[in-house]
């Protein structure tokens, strides 16, 4: 294997759910190989100072890497600025990175996954990201490898390279003109029925984000993702559950933990699975966000 790609964690308030995040990282089978960056922001109101300094002593502490290095915020810069900013830091240095954020819990073989997936498809172009999560799909029978193809990223744990990152433009003010067509922006829809919404409230300034712009140069260049069909993170980020749950909750349950080297199938070829794809539009479809609602 090459030289391992740096992880790169960004915190803010949540020390109960980084806890988890950090204890699943430090068992990954690479994480005393691998070099750790964590990107800390500073409190947005008075409300939340005690909470970020809290962060901020504990993650002091964390050990079990090869290196840990701490960026530390002396001001609130946000959700997307401290992102961007972060990862330009390190990228230009290590060519790819590993993102991750402080509500998601790994299995124990997401670095190896992560690292494997990006040497294989380092010169392959039409890729612009890895994804550790994969959503609540069913993965047909006879399908033989163990990753698929999609057309948007995720948030929720991913790795990038250099020549991809650098290329992307954060500034989305001209999306209303780029969305003329009624046709382009149907196919945006349905990528995710709450993008092109968020186009605009990321303009507006009513939300905080990189990710809305991340898929937004994806879509405009047809580049694709790669997915896992057994998923290596997990977010616990959502609802009390969250925040106030039992230490003796296993949150790997249902993740991939298999750790050997090598034993994942990557497909050479580059290649939309149709009865996958369809599954995974509807995840994140309007009907569904509704169903998940009531059901």
């Amino acid at each position: 294997m090459k030289s391992l790609s740096p992880i790169l964690l960004f915190v803010y308030k949540r020390l109960d759910t980084l806890q988890y995040t950090v204890n699943a990282l430090q068992n990954n089978y690479l994480a005393n190989e691998s070099e750790l960056f964590i990107f800390s922001d500073f409190a947005k109101s008075e409300n939340d100072i005690e909470k970020v300094l809290k962060v901020r002593e504990f993650i002091k502490t964390i050990s079990g890497f090869k290196n840990v290095e701490i960026f530390e915020a002396q001001s609130n810069i946000g959700l997307a600025n401290s992102i961007i900013n972060g990862v330009n830091k390190v990228i230009e240095r290590y060519e790819r990175v590993i993102v991750l954020e402080d509500d998601l819990v790994t299995s124990k073989n997401f670095l190896i996954y992560m690292n494997e997936s990006l040497n294989f498809y380092e010169k392959n172009l039409k890729i612009l990201s890895i994804s550790g999560y994969m959503p609540n799909i069913n993965i047909p029978v006879d399908y033989k490898y163990s990753v698929f193809f999609e057309r948007r990223t995720t948030s929720w744990g991913w790795a990038t390279w250099k020549n991809r990152w650098e290329k992307i433009d954060w500034n989305i003010d001209d999306y209303q003109n780029y969305f003329s067509s009624f046709q382009k922006r149907w196919d945006f829809y349905k990528l995710g029925y709450n993008l092109y919404p968020m186009l605009g409230k990321q303009t507006r300034g009513e939300i905080d984000t990189w990710d809305v712009q991340f898929v937004l140069h994806q879509f405009k260049y047809n580049y694709l993702s790669v997915f896992p069909v057994v998923s290596k993170v997990k977010n616990i980020g959502f609802g009390v559950d969250a925040t106030h749950t039992s230490k003796n909750i296993n949150y790997n349950d249902s993740l991939d933990q298999s750790k050997e080297f090598g034993s994942f199938d990557f497909p050479d070829d580059i290649f939309l699975n149709n009865s996958i794809s369809k599954k995974f539009q509807f995840n994140y479809s309007a009907l569904n966000s509704i169903l998940n609602r009531f059901f």
